[in-house]
C-alpha cells in the first residue's frame, strides 16, 4: 500500500469513526435509545420468525415454500456472519473508541459484518420477491434495524453496509435457486 493509499484508508476510517460518535451522540437520548432498542431487540429475531410464521399460514402451499426459504437462507446467513466475526474479530466501536457507548448490549463480541442488517436485508428481499405488497412494512423496518446498529454504538457504517452487500447476494442466490427448482 502507497504512502496516499494509506493517508487516503485513515481519513475513511476517521470519517466513519466521526460518523458512528454522530449517531451514537443522537441515539443517547432516551426516547431515541429506547425506540432503536426496541428495533434491535425485535431484529434479533422475533419479527423474523413472526413474519416467516404468518406468511406460512397465510400464504397457502406458497408461503410455506416462501417461510422454509427464508428459513434455509437465514441458516446460510448466520453461519456466513458468524465465520467472517471470526475471521475478521473487528472490535466494535464503544470497544475501541471511549466516546462511543453501546447502548444496548451485543448479542457477541466482533463487528463485522452485522448480523442483524444481514438476516434483514436477506428476508427483505426474499419475502418481497413473492410478497411485493409487505414492502410498506419491510423496507421502513429492515432499515431501521441497520440504522440501529450504529446509533446504538456495536456497528461502524462499513459493517452496515457490507452485511447489506452480502444480504442482497445471499437473496439474490436463495432466490436463483428457487428458480431452478420452480418454486
Amino acid at each position: 500500500m502507497s504512502a496516499m493509499q494509506l493517508l487516503q484508508t485513515l481519513e475513511l476510517r476517521s470519517r466513519e469513526v466521526r460518523l458512528c460518535k454522530c449517531a451514537n451522540d443522537w441515539g443517547a437520548r432516551k426516547t431515541i435509545a429506547g425506540f432503536f432498542g426496541v428495533i434491535s431487540r425485535l431484529g434479533d429475531g422475533a419479527f423474523w420468525y413472526v413474519l416467516m410464521l404468518a406468511i406460512a399460514l397465510l400464504g397457502g402451499a406458497k408461503g410455506i415454500l416462501v417461510a422454509l426459504q427464508m428459513g434455509l437462507t437465514g441458516l446460510v446467513a448466520a453461519t456466513m456472519y458468524r465465520t467472517l466475526k471470526r475471521w475478521t474479530r473487528r472490535p466494535r466501536p464503544f470497544r475501541t473508541h471511549r466516546d462511543i457507548v453501546p447502548l444496548v448490549l451485543p448479542l457477541d463480541e466482533f463487528s463485522f459484518p452485522s448480523g442483524h442488517t444481514l438476516h434483514a436485508v436477506t428476508f427483505t428481499i426474499i419475502a418481497l420477491a413473492w410478497f411485493p405488497l409487505l414492502a410498506p412494512l419491510l423496507i421502513p423496518f429492515a432499515l431501521l434495524v441497520a440504522a440501529s446498529r450504529v446509533v446504538l454504538g456495536l456497528h461502524y457504517p462499513s459493517d452496515v453496509l457490507a452485511a447489506t452487500l452480502i444480504g442482497c447476494g445471499l437473496a439474490t442466490t436463495s432466490l436463483w435457486i428457487a428458480s431452478l427448482i420452480r418454486f
